[in-house]
């Protein structure tokens, strides 16, 4: 099992950059597949980016390729979400989630992570 906490979220202007980090707890962090999701006022939950267990394979929503970069640290059992170029259209509140040998096909569906962090807000102003 593993407990995440985002962090990193706040206020930005269109163009700028913010780095999200989500922390994990427990001793086998290296063993999750783990992806960004948001969701923005009224709408569902989207897929963002996801990593493998390996940190070998990401994946990225069309919205963001090119300007986020997930990455993971397992030496401090973090990952992270590199935000650059950011845009109104990107506000929402970030959560990070874990699937133990993840992710799985279904990489960009929400319910292939059984584990998620509480969301850290991010509002990019035009």
């Amino acid at each position: 099992q593993v407990q995440l906490v985002e962090s990193g979220g706040g206020l930005v202007q269109a163009g700028g950059s913010l780095r999200l980090s989500c922390a994990a707890s427990g001793r086998t962090f290296n063993r999750y597949g783990l992806g960004w999701f948001r969701q923005a006022p009224g709408k569902e939950r989207e897929f963002v980016a996801a990593l493998s267990w390996s940190g070998g394979t990401t994946y990225y929503a069309d919205s963001v390729k090119g300007r986020f970069t997930i990455s993971r640290d397992n030496a401090k059992n973090t990952v992270y979400l590199q935000m650059n170029s950011l845009k109104p259209e990107d506000t929402a509140v970030y959560y990070c989630a874990a699937d133990l040998w993840g992710p799985k096909r279904e990489y960009d569906a929400a319910p292939a992570y059984n584990y998620w962090g509480q969301g850290t807000q991010v509002t990019v102003s035009s």
